[in-house]
């Protein structure tokens, strides 16, 4: 440790530079550190000392040395004045009473203002103590998360791979356990509801036996109080009641839907399996994503600096003497030297750009245009991905012999076919969405800067108008997935694909609800289980109860938390990515499977194209298998 081996404490010269100089252009230049001097010292000062006027003009050696004040930095001359030393930011103009903490001399709090060189008077000692807290805390906190992910990162990949796995293994099985698992997941639901209105009548017994009546409570805003009276357990009863009788009435009477979407669901588990890269498709899209993304950047960066930019003077102390006279904020010229050299830490710095003028102005109005074409290339990439995908699994459905009229490279020839044909369509889609998101941005922004000044009528009315354009975008995300789809299949353009998707949906209607609800149940139910499962396994993992990690047993991690979070975390975009593609499939063979329906009647002619079993639950049959391969109508 050489000369500071007894000196086990850092002191700060200043701490309310922790407070004083919190500016961009300080972190800038010290990092997560305060930016005053710090040397070691062997104990922390036991009581309060400020050089006075009559001392300034003394030198080091008496002032410090002499009176066992070792708190100058290393190398400083006997003979050197006090002044020059203060000046230079050599020694302490200061010291406060200081108790070790951490490895540092941190000041107790003292509510009594004191007058130091150089601080202004309404800035306390808290203060001081609360910035020197939050920059090597931060500093301290960043390094060991880091330290954490360097020598977990392997095992966060692992995690990684796992719910790669679990959601594969999910989707695959689905063709042989989807009929078991939804009945499960539906009997699940009941039995939940059942014990919901056991509950509610049991406390409604011990309730009404004690006589305890709404009428005796009143009207009260603490909504904790509704609890001990019988009414609100009866109008809970009576909803769940109302809820199960409705379910058992839905699966009685929609059954045969039921079994249809149980058969789709299956039927996507086998067109996934049969084209095992659509599945990484995600990774395109996720690809083009992030290129969007970062020419938004670039350009908005380039635009940001392309104006005149400005300098003016800086310096982290202007109570200092030598300071008064320095023109803080004017402006300068960064190539020469500061007209004043002899105040501590003058800079000429930069300020920012000119945002007058009409260059200015046209600036302003590009990056306006480039926030709108990043809307709309992200909308188009997103598109892109489903029409893509959509062309892949219709190439499936549409396929009369499986798996042998399916083509060589369904994903592939979807994805060109979809560029040459198809891009303009795209494109018109999202154009209407971004149309919408931009709208609901703009009332963002008039929502946040009109928030002080409103009234609760002009609240209620922004709310409505917020909820509705909520409504709309959602409207026309599910519609343009739907033309997307019938983009792929018929190759007709956006707006007669977007009606025709629409009346054959509204024709269908019920089969609709009951596929989507099935569908969002099984694939929530997956997602828990991949996410879950993730998140057990990371426990013992990175708590180091596997025994995978020999490095996590003999060094435990500071914050085990943060890599389970990651993996979790990672997890759900891994799943999300997974299901996505298969909710894609379902919503495709939904399609063409109604399409199907309508356009066929079984003849040699004109023969069904879906599967045996979904021709059995509707007791339907082909009359003769066709002379040829399968074509879609």
């Amino acid at each position: 440790m050489g000369a500071n081996k007894d000196k086990p404490y850092l002191l700060y010269f200043n701490i309310f530079s922790c407070v004083l100089a919190t500016n961009i252009i300080a972190v800038a230049e010290h990092g997560l550190q305060c930016p005053t001097p710090q040397v070691c010292v062997s104990s922390c000062p036991a009581a309060l000392w400020v050089v006075s006027q009559g001392e300034l003009s003394l030198t080091v050696g008496e002032v410090f040395y002499a009176a066992n004040r070792t708190v100058c930095r290393p190398g400083v001359p006997w003979d050197m004045p006090v002044l020059q030393s203060l000046e230079q930011d050599l020694c302490p103009s200061f010291l406060l009473p200081s108790t070790p903490a951490l490895g540092r001399c941190v000041p107790y709090p003292n509510s009594t203002q004191f007058e130091f060189p150089g601080i202004p008077g309404n800035t306390s000692i808290n203060q001081g103590i609360s910035g020197l807290l939050d920059s090597f805390s931060a500093r301290d906190i960043s390094v060991k998360i880091f330290e954490d992910l360097a020598q977990s990162w392997y095992l966060i990949l692992v995690a990684l791979g796992v719910a790669l796995v679990l959601s594969l293994l999910f989707l695959l099985l689905l063709r042989l356990v989807a009929g078991p698992l939804v009945l499960v997941l539906i009997l699940g639901v009941l039995g939940v509801l059942a014990y919901g209105i056991y509950h509610c009548w049991k406390e409604y017994q011990v309730l009404r036996d004690r006589g305890a009546s709404i009428t005796q409570l009143g009207f009260t805003t603490n909504l904790s109080a509704y609890r001990s009276v019988q009414e609100t357990w009866l109008a809970a009863l009576i909803l769940l009641a109302v809820l199960e009788g409705l379910l058992l009435l839905m699966l009685i009477f929609l059954r045969q839907r039921i079994r249809i979407a149980i058969a789709l669901l299956k039927e996507a588990s086998k067109a996934v399996g049969q084209m095992m890269s659509t599945m990484f498709y995600p990774l395109v899209t996720f690809v083009l994503l992030l290129i969007c993304i970062a020419y938004w950047a670039m350009t908005a960066l380039y635009l940001a600096t392309s104006g005149q930019p400005q300098y003016v003077f800086w310096a982290p102390n202007t109570s200092f003497p030598s300071c008064e006279a320095v023109p803080v904020n004017a402006s300068c010229d960064p190539m020469a030297q500061p007209t004043n050299s002899s105040c501590p830490g003058l800079m000429c710095v930069f300020q920012g750009y000119l945002s007058t003028g009409l260059v200015q102005r046209s600036l302003f109005n590009l990056q306006i245009y480039g926030v709108l074409g990043l809307f709309w290339t992200l909308n188009w990439v997103l598109a892109l991905g489903q029409c893509v995908l959509a062309g892949a699994f219709a190439s499936f459905y549409w396929a009369f012999h499986k798996p042998r009229d399916i083509p060589t490279f369904p994903l592939g020839a979807a994805f060109l076919r979809t560029l040459r044909y198809h891009t303009g369509s795209l494109a018109f889609g999202a154009l209407i969405l971004m149309l919408v998101q931009i709208a609901r941005v703009i009332l963002e922004y008039i929502d946040h800067k009109l928030r002080v000044a409103q009234n609760p009528v002009a609240r209620c009315i922004m709310c409505c108008f917020k909820c509705c354009l909520w409504c709309l975008e959602k409207f026309i995300k599910f519609l343009n997935r739907n033309a997307y789809i019938m983009i792929a299949i018929y190759g007709k353009n956006f707006c007669v694909s977007a009606r025709d998707a629409f009346m054959l949906l509204m024709r269908n209607v019920v089969r609709v609800v009951v596929l989507d609800k099935v569908t969002d149940l099984l694939l929530l139910f997956g997602k828990l289980l991949v996410v879950g499962g993730v998140g057990v396994l990371s426990f013992f993992l990175f708590t180091g109860r596997l025994g995978l990690g020999q490095d996590l047993e003999s060094r435990p991690l500071n914050y085990y938390w943060l890599p389970i979070m990651i993996a979790v975390l990672g997890a759900h975009v891994v799943a999300s990515g997974f299901f996505s593609v298969f909710g894609m499939c379902v919503d495709t063979l939904f399609l063409c499977f109604l399409e199907d329906l309508e356009r066929n009647d079984g003849s040699a002619a004109r023969p069904y194209f879906m599967s045996k079993a979904l021709l059995q639950i509707l007791g339907k049959k082909n009359a003769a298998p066709p002379a040829g391969k399968g074509k879609k109508p």
